[in-house]
């Protein structure tokens, strides 16, 4: 198999992961992550009419969005790359993203691009002193320096927003 087939079929799988597509086969009791995990078979048990169906999404982004086509090759291969755990956390952080309103997302896009900045030496530091935090105390690390970073974003008395 070549490089490119090999790379197409990371962007389906990434993105059959995703999407949570799940073809139906029988109703179950089971909760419904479960109920998805057992109704999403193998590739290979795929009927020819599911794999197109599967594959047309994919060709219909991949073809619809030119410029993220890297990207999207990008994530494919990370995405293999990831352990199960990872891929946990990176699931439930999509729930957490789709869950946020507007304004939410506003202010986590912002204190990324904030923390982004940061040299590698800080991030890091950032990051080690993060961890060796109870649970409680990192909490409130977060909301004061939450509140401190939408404070300095408030528009100065005199200043139009």
């Amino acid at each position: 198999m070549n490089r490119s087939n090999r790379l197409f079929i990371l962007v389906c799988a990434a993105l059959l992961a995703l999407s949570g597509m799940a073809f139906a086969q029988t109703p179950t009791a089971a909760p419904p992550s479960t109920q998805r995990a057992a109704q999403a078979p193998e590739w290979e048990r795929l009927t020819p009419a599911q794999r197109d169906a599967v594959m047309a999404v994919v060709r219909e982004r991949w073809n619809a969005n030119p410029g993220q086509r890297t990207q999207m090759l990008q994530h494919a291969e990370r995405w293999q790359r990831m352990t199960p755990e990872q891929r946990q956390r990176a699931k439930a952080g999509q729930r957490r993203w789709e869950g946020m309103s507007p304004e939410q997302r506003k202010r986590a896009r912002s204190q990324f691009e904030q923390r982004r900045n940061l040299p590698p030496e800080q991030r890091a530091s950032l990051r080690e002193q993060l961890k060796a935090m109870p649970k409680e105390q990192r909490r409130e690390w977060m909301r004061t320096h939450r509140r401190q970073h939408d404070r300095s974003q408030e528009p100065k008395q005199g200043q139009t927003p």
